[in-house]
């Protein structure tokens, strides 16, 4: 059930329903009908939240992330600018029947912070209260606590 006590700017687009207490929505947002957002957030602007998205209480997202199907965001997490989702492990163009395919599922634990520009690869663990610094590439699951930092790019 959608708040009556919401700060969703007059620019954003929300269908959602399902958005806690004295949450911020700001301008150009699309949050699509589905997506569950919790209490006391601050969605920046430029953000997208897919309509199978989760996302836990007191979260921040600054401006320009993408919320992809599959992703569930724990509570107290901070997600830096244009930090990148995936969600698909091969992606080809829309023009291919993709209606049996499956997504593999990202989990971001409570208290985890993710450095702007950041990428993070499909089907990604990354546990509570780790710290993932600004620009790198997340291609491996990330246990609690734990900081990661650079980029992980290789030739093939």
């Amino acid at each position: 059930m959608k708040s009556d006590n919401l700060k969703i700017h007059y620019l954003a687009d929300v269908m959602s329903n399902d958005i806690g207490e004295n949450t911020s929505i700001w301008q150009f947002t699309v949050v699509m009908k589905g997506a569950k957002i919790g209490s006391n957030c601050n969605i920046g602007a430029h953000v997208f939240i897919e309509d199978k998205a989760i996302i836990g209480n007191m979260v921040t997202i600054k401006n320009g992330v993408q919320i992809w199907n599959h992703i569930i965001i724990g509570d107290g997490v901070f997600i830096g600018p244009n930090v990148t989702f995936t969600n698909d492990l091969f992606p080809v163009s829309n023009r291919e029947d993709k209606s049996n395919k499956e997504y593999p599922t990202t989990i971001i634990g409570d208290g985890a912070s993710i450095g702007g520009g950041a990428v993070i690869l499909p089907g990604i663990n990354i546990g509570a209260d780790a710290i993932i610094g600004a620009g790198a590439v997340v291609a491996d699951d990330v246990s609690k606590g734990s900081k990661v930092i650079g980029p992980k790019a290789k030739k093939i």
